[in-house]
C-alpha cells in the first residue's frame, strides 16, 4: 500500500469510525464505493470485529497515519492535506488510546437497485452497479447477525447507500428490528419515496425511525422528472405526507422529516424554489434543504455555484452548511439571548474555580417552538455557556448548559438560570452565550447571533 506521499497526502476518519455493508454482504470503506472496489472483507464469512481489526483495515490505518493510502484510490471522501500540515496519528490498535473494537456507525445497502434512474448518475440502473454486487437484495438473516453483533455499541445505523432501500421486501421489518432491538441506535434513511406504499411508510413511521430524508429535485412532475427520470412526484411526496400525517397522529417528535433539494440548472428559479418553501410549509415538513452538485457538467446549478452572491443568500438553507439550518420560510433557528442584571457589553468578574449563576433571558426569533424536551434525548433546546480565550479563540464549547423551563413558541420569550464555572486560571476570556439542538447543532452555525461577554477572572 505505500505511495509517494509527498506527491499525494491525506487524511480520512472513515477507517477508524464507519463501516459500509453492501447487499452482498461485503464490507466495504467509505460510502462512495459505487462499485465496490475498496473491501475490507466479507460479513458472510467473518464477524465484522474480525473484518474491522483484520490485515486490510490495519494496513489502511498505518497508510492514513502516514499521510495517504493506495487503497483509498479516487475515492472523494479524503481530504487534503497542506504542505506543511502533519497528518494525523490516530491508535493502531484495539483498545489503544480509544480506537473501538468494532465500527460505531454503519451504513447498510439493501440493495444497489432502483425503481427510477437518475441523469448521469453513476448508481442509474443503466451503468450496470447491480452486475457489481454478489447479491440482488441484502440477506434478513446476514442482516440481524451483523446488528446483533454491533447493536450494542452502535450509535448510528443509515438505513441506505446505493439503490433504493425500500425495494427490499422487508426493510421496513430490518428498522422495526434495529430500534425495537437496539432503540438508542440513531436510525436514518434516505429515499426517493417512490418504492412505498401507504400502509408501509406509515409502518415505517411507526418503527421509532428516528430521521427520514425525501430526495425531491423539484416542486412540479416536469422539473422533478428531468432528473429523477421515471419517477413521480405525486406518488413520492404522497408518501411523504402519509410519513408526516402518521408521525402527527401518534403525537410524536419523531421521525424527522426532510425534503432534500439538488439544485441544477432547470430547477433554480426562483418561482419553482418558492413553490418549494410552500409546499413544505404547508404538508409541515421538518426541514427543506438545497444541495449544491457539480454534477452532471451540463445540468449543474451555475446560478448558485459557491462563490456567487447567489449562494452566499442561500448559504445557511444548503445541507452541508450546518445541521440545522432551514429553506422553509420562519423555520431558520433564530434567537436573541440577554443577560440580566447587567449592562450591555460590560465585562463579567469572578474568582477562579467559582461558580456563577447568571439570569438570560431567550427570545425566540423564528416562529417555530423551541422544544424544551425530547423523546430520545435528541433534538430538545437548551442553553449553552461556551469559553474561549480574550481574542475568541474557543477553549470549550460545552463549557455550561441549562434547560429552558418550557417549550419557547415562536415570538415568544423564556427567563432562564444558568450555573457557568469558572476557569481556575486568572485572566482574561470570554463567555459566548448560544442556544444548542442537542445532539444536532448550535445555532450559530445557521446564522444566529451569539452573546459574547469579556470575562475577566481574578484572585
Amino acid at each position: 500500500m505505500s505511495l509517494n506521499f509527498q506527491a499525494t497526502r491525506f487524511r480520512c476518519s472513515w477507517p477508524w469510525e464507519t463501516a459500509v455493508l453492501l447487499c452482498d454482504g461485503r464490507v466495504v470503506c467509505g460510502c462512495a464505493d459505487p462499485y465496490g472496489t475498496r473491501v475490507l472483507g466479507d460479513a458472510r464469512t467473518a464477524p465484522v470485529g474480525a473484518i474491522w481489526t483484520g490485515d486490510t483495515a490495519s494496513a489502511l490505518r498505518r497508510d492514513l497515519n502516514a499521510g495517504g493510502s493506495t487503497f483509498c484510490g479516487d475515492c472523494p471522501l479524503k481530504l487534503p492535506l497542506g504542505n506543511d500540515e502533519p497528518a494525523r496519528i490516530r491508535p493502531l490498535h484495539v483498545g489503544d488510546g480509544g480506537v473501538t473494537p468494532l465500527p460505531r456507525r454503519l451504513y447498510v445497502e439493501t440493495t444497489a437497485a432502483c425503481n427510477i434512474s437518475c441523469l448521469d448518475a453513476c448508481c442509474a440502473p443503466e451503468t450496470g452497479i447491480t452486475k457489481t454486487r454478489q447479491a440482488g437484495m441484502l440477506d434478513p438473516a446476514l442482516f440481524e447477525r451483523v446488528l446483533d453483533e454491533l447493536g450494542p455499541t452502535l450509535a448510528r445505523l443509515d438505513f441506505f447507500n446505493y439503490g433504493e432501500a425500500f425495494l427490499h421486501k422487508k426493510a421496513v421489518e430490518m428498522c422495526e428490528l434495529v430500534k425495537g432491538r437496539y432503540p438508542h441506535i440513531y436510525l436514518y434513511t434516505s429515499t426517493n419515496g417512490g418504492a412505498f406504499t401507504e400502509e408501509r411508510v406509515r409502518q415505517l413511521v411507526r418503527s421509532g425511525i428516528d430521521e427520514m430524508t425525501f430526495s425531491l429535485d423539484g416542486a412540479s412532475q416536469d422539473v422533478y422528472v428531468r432528473y429523477r427520470q421515471r419517477g413521480s412526484f405525486e406518488k413520492s411526496t404522497a408518501m411523504m405526507r402519509a410519513a408526516i400525517d402518521e408521525k402527527r397522529r401518534l403525537g410524536s417528535d419523531v421521525p424527522v422529516i426532510n425534503w432534500r433539494y439538488i439544485l441544477f440548472n432547470w430547477n433554480d428559479d426562483d418561482r419553482e424554489m418558492a413553490r418549494a418553501r410552500r409546499l413544505a410549509a404547508e404538508w409541515g415538513v421538518d426541514r427543506l434543504c438545497w444541495e449544491i452538485t457539480d454534477h452532471p457538467e451540463h445540468a449543474y446549478s451555475r446560478r448558485f455555484a459557491p462563490g456567487t452572491a447567489e449562494h452566499a443568500a442561500i448559504r445557511h438553507e444548503i445541507w452541508d452548511d450546518n445541521n440545522l439550518g432551514n429553506a422553509i420560510p420562519g423555520a431558520m433557528p433564530r434567537a436573541r439571548i440577554e443577560l440580566r442584571g447587567a449592562p450591555l457589553d460590560a465585562a463579567l468578574y469572578a474568582r477562579p474555580g467559582a461558580t456563577v449563576r447568571l439570569a438570560a433571558r431567550v427570545r425566540n426569533l423564528s416562529q417555530r417552538p423551541f422544544p424544551a424536551t425530547a423523546t430520545y434525548g435528541r433534538r430538545h433546546v437548551r442553553l449553552g455557556a461556551q469559553l474561549a480565550r480574550a481574542d475568541g479563540t474557543p477553549i470549550e464549547r460545552d463549557w455550561a448548559r441549562a434547560f429552558l423551563p418550557h417549550p419557547v413558541a415562536g415570538g415568544d420569550k423564556a427567563d432562564v438560570a444558568i450555573d457557568v464555572p469558572m476557569p481556575k486560571e486568572p485572566g482574561r476570556y470570554a463567555l459566548r452565550f448560544d442556544l444548542v439542538s442537542e445532539g444536532v447543532d448550535w445555532f450559530e452555525t445557521c446564522g444566529s447571533e451569539p452573546t459574547v461577554r469579556e470575562l475577566i477572572v481574578s484572585a
